[in-house]
């Protein structure tokens, strides 16, 4: 029998193929992801000689969270993905919530990050962030010194902030960037996202307070549309969070088309995730 034939690991055009593989293929656990607080196992799905690598985070393997409903990190998984590709912006690699070998689950495509792209963040000396970089605060290094935390001044990063702040993501930390070889910027690990109540932490505040550009406002504005009663979008959240988690997702939306400004920090919670990376 021939090998599977692997689809790229890029391409919009095949995201359709993609999704079919992740939904119906046959799971197969190649590893574990260790370091990772909840089960991560790194899988093989395969379809009709089609074959995706990806990461299966069953809910039988989630440790509770004193904020969040048991056993819901995997549609939430699942739910961040609809909104980004709702968005235009594919920031979240396909993601689909289905059967595995260990239960219900979230399966989503792996993203091998390029080892050679220019750095997304950076600590650097003194209190200017430099060219091309945007500040995000002092952080502490070891022996009493401390450095400025920038993140890159980059439209791929502006873009995931935005996006953060509307499912309101309570842990965007520098692991979870994945710039691929082709460009293209993917982010993981969408579990303690759409809360109720503001929980955005995240290391991507170097534009808090200021204007919105353009593309994000059209983009808040298709999202409002969306989330209407009886749009797709909607009726595919409502499988997945819960009708007060979505009314809090439409306020969000309507929040930052209101003030047409990039959020900052409330005060009331923790600003940056911690570890940061």
């Amino acid at each position: 029998m021939p090998a599977p034939e692997r689809i790229p690991p890029r391409g919009l055009t095949a995201a359709s193929d993609v999704l079919e593989v992740l939904a119906e293929g046959e799971l197969t656990v190649r590893g574990q992801v260790r370091e990772a607080s909840n089960a991560v196992l790194l899988c093989s799905a395969v379809l009709a000689g089609r074959a995706v690598d990806c990461v299966y985070k069953p809910v039988a393997g989630e440790r509770p969270l004193w904020d969040f409903p048991d056993g819901t990190l995997a549609e939430r998984e699942a739910a961040a993905y609809a909104v980004s590709e709702a968005t235009g912006w594919h920031l979240v690699p396909p993601t689909v919530l289905r059967e595995g070998p260990y239960g219900t689950g979230s399966v989503q495509r792996w993203i091998d990050a390029d080892p050679v792209a220019p750095p997304l963040l950076s600590l650097v000396e003194g209190d200017e962030a430099g060219d091309g970089w945007r500040a995000v605060g002092l952080a502490e290094v070891g022996e009493g010194r401390t450095a400025l935390l920038v993140h890159a001044d980059d439209p791929r990063l502006r873009r995931l902030a935005v996006l953060d702040a509307v499912i309101n993501n309570g842990d965007r930390k520098g692991g979870h960037l994945l710039p691929a070889g082709d460009g293209a910027l993917y982010a993981i690990d969408h579990g303690v996202t759409f809360h109720v109540d503001d929980k955005l932490r995240t290391l991507l505040w170097g534009w808090a307070g200021e204007p919105l550009p353009g593309e994000a406002l059209t983009v808040l504005a298709r999202l409002d549309a969306e989330l209407a009663p009886g749009a797709a979008l909607a009726t595919r959240l409502e499988q997945l969070i819960t009708p007060a988690e979505l009314d809090a997702l439409r306020a969000r939306v309507t929040g930052l088309r209101t003030t047409g400004r990039h959020p900052e920090p409330s005060g009331t919670w923790p600003p940056i995730p911690w570890p940061p990376v």
